[in-house]
């Protein structure tokens, strides 16, 4: 790779990108270096924020699969300005996602904050810890009841922010409960002040 862009501009999609007319402005990108490759403190907040991902592997073959992993908001932690990791918590036992990792280390991470519509992409590898206690336990969420059976660690070789096009608005239902009961408060407090002016 020449520029850090060229783990997802490949040869071929370069060409598409020249037929289709937008190669000229990601060259330009390219020239200054391509994407970034470490933990900037703007993604470790939003990486901090993250209730939800997606990740995605593939077989030796090259079969994609995707995955959804979540938790409250500090499951998906940041380890160093290259590495990020989480607790793999038990699920339906099938494995996919650790059994590719053990023939093709390459995978994908999509994180999506619906409120603000952003997301990030990033590149790297991810290797499964399964033999370190206190790895586990650093990366485990206080509280957390489901067994956690390895941990995920990820090395970032390239990351990208996306615009926000046709990102859907979406809110946490713990956002909107909150929101709707400080309005409650607030209709409260009018309602009591109109009471006693009333008297």
């Amino acid at each position: 790779m020449t520029a850090s862009s060229d783990i997802a501009f490949t040869p071929s999609v370069k060409a598409i990108q020249a037929r289709r007319g937008s190669r000229a402005s990601y060259a330009r990108m390219e020239a200054r270096g391509g994407w970034a490759t470490s933990v900037t403190p703007d993604l470790a907040t939003f990486i901090a924020r993250q209730t939800s991902i997606v990740m995605a592997t593939a077989t030796a073959e090259g079969q994609p699969y995707i995955q959804h992993r979540g938790g409250p908001p500090g499951f998906l932690r940041v380890l160093d300005d290259r590495t990020i990791g989480f607790a793999d918590l038990r699920g339906n036992r099938q494995y996919i996602t650790l059994g590719n990792l053990a023939e093709n280390p390459r995978a994908h991470l999509l994180l999506i904050d619906y409120a603000h519509r952003q997301r990030i992409k990033i590149w790297g590898r991810a290797r499964v810890v399964e033999d370190d206690p206190a790895l586990l336990e650093s990366l485990r969420v206080q509280g957390e009841s489901t067994p956690a059976e390895q941990a995920i660690l990820f090395a970032i070789e390239a990351w990208d922010a996306n615009c926000p096009q046709h990102i859907p608005s979406r809110f946490e239902a713990s956002d909107v409960a909150a929101a709707l009961a400080a309005r409650d408060r607030r209709i409260a407090e009018l309602e009591a002040m109109l009471a006693k002016r009333g008297e």
